[in-house]
């Protein structure tokens, strides 16, 4: 009888193909939510490891339409790829269970690169293959929105915008900010600035309920769930451990656990990805000469430095001083007419210092620095990004923070209910 089985699973091979969406048809016709995930896996965080895990082991709930590689520097679609080889191995357990999943290869034929490279000061620079299946998989007729999950860099994002504005009411994105907002700073600057009335969900700080244990009980901590529910069941399991020694942090996976469980249409309603409220700015300062710190701003501000120095005969844009802040290093674009910039997020709240070098004297040796302060979007700037009306953030109730986490409770309280469900999956593979 194996031979049965084995036809048995070839069948159910053909219908996962057929769930799965390539984007290269005329029109798509699902009940699922479409989905695409840029992610940052190979960055410096190896928490996307874990989060894609999570993902495939879920592939059954949604279509999946791309998975575009965005990582600042080291990690590329290969580090994609081989997740999807550990997938591959515990495919044939999953599908038992869950027939529906995509097959290997039609997920490796969706995976494509994205940008690798932090965006200049304007905020895009040029295509690549993961901006342009943005643009192709948007633009498929469909009654559905496409669901943009952001899980690092949103550079790809902006710069298929600027490709294509017309796609921004084929779309809504739900984006991991908060340290990946100060990464991607020019190009979220260039979203907020030219795309205000893109559907967004800006999660700087929600995410984090994902993972805090602060109200948790034993069994659903990081390092007990491990030990509990993944430790050895199959391949992914298995490489679970190389991530964070298998404590389990997957800041990422709230942006499908969002359309998981709950109403994705009304993100200020209750949902396993938090509860958020509508925002009608972005808060932005804009600092001529420098600043002290002695000038506040909202954590997960946009903070521009604006220098004077020699008129240069060079492309606008072009990198030419550097500002260290915090012991990390941001490039400095030179803006035509003598002037110079740079821009910066802070993560958190703090007290921060800069200072800048350059070959040019005018720009060497410049100090300053600023104070950070919760809630975001804090008081009102005239320099401010004024938002559309479908732009949600981080809930600013007091009630809501964790530590200093501003509306990680709105997802730290279902954590029982979204772990005791991914522990139910992880069973298929015993």
């Amino acid at each position: 009888m194996k031979w049965i089985r084995i036809i048995g699973l070839g069948i159910m091979g053909i219908v996962a193909v057929g769930t799965l969406l390539s984007c290269e048809g005329s029109e798509i016709e699902t009940s699922k939510p479409r989905v695409l995930v840029s992610s940052d896996i190979g960055g410096t965080d190896p928490d996307d490891f874990q989060s894609m895990i999570h993902l495939l082991m879920y592939a059954d709930q949604v279509e999946l339409e791309g998975l575009i590689s965005s990582p600042f520097g080291e990690g590329s679609k290969k580090d994609i790829l081989d997740i999807i080889g550990l997938y591959e191995q515990d495919y044939p357990q999953l599908l038992a269970h869950a027939p529906q999943l995509p097959s290997p290869n039609s997920l490796r034929a969706i995976t494509k690169q994205g940008e690798k490279e932090a965006a200049p000061f304007k905020g895009y620079a040029s295509a690549t293959e993961g901006s342009e299946w943005i643009i192709q998989c948007a633009k498929k007729k469909s009654d559905q929105p496409l669901w943009v999950l952001v899980w690092g860099g949103i550079e790809d994002v902006a710069q298929a915008l600027h490709d294509a504005p017309e796609i921004k009411e084929k779309i809504r994105v739900y984006w991991i900010g908060g340290p990946n907002k100060k990464w991607s700073i020019n190009a979220y600057s260039y979203l907020a600035a030219e795309h205000p009335d893109l559907w967004m969900i800006e999660a700087n700080a929600t995410y984090r309920g994902w993972f805090m244990d602060a109200e948790s009980t034993a069994e659903w901590k990081g390092d007990t769930y491990y030990e509990r529910y993944i430790s050895g069941r199959g391949a992914m399991g298995k490489d679970f451990v190389n991530y964070y020694e298998g404590n389990i942090k997957m800041g990422d996976t709230p942006s499908l656990a969002y359309l998981l469980d709950g109403n994705p249409d009304d993100p200020t309603g209750e949902s396993w990805g938090g509860s958020f409220g509508k925002i009608d700015r972005s808060a932005r300062r804009v600092f001529e000469g420098g600043s002290t710190v002695e000038d506040t701003v909202s954590t997960y501000a946009t903070l521009e430095w604006h220098f004077s120095g020699p008129v240069l005969d060079i492309p606008l844009d072009s990198a030419v001083f550097r500002i260290e802040i915090q012991k990390q290093v941001w490039p400095g674009y030179y803006l035509g007419d003598g002037r110079y910039g740079v821009k910066y997020s802070p993560k958190q709240a703090e007290t921060g210092s800069y200072v800048t070098s350059s070959s040019i004297p005018e720009l060497d040796g410049l100090r300053g620095g600023y104070t950070s302060v919760n809630p975001w979007p804090g008081r009102p700037s005239p320099l401010d990004f004024l938002l559309g009306p479908n732009w949600y953030s981080d809930r600013p109730d007091s009630a809501l923070f964790i530590e200093n986490q501003q509306g990680a409770k709105t997802i730290s309280k279902h954590r029982e209910a979204f772990l005791s469900d991914w522990a139910a999956r992880w069973k298929w593979l015993e």
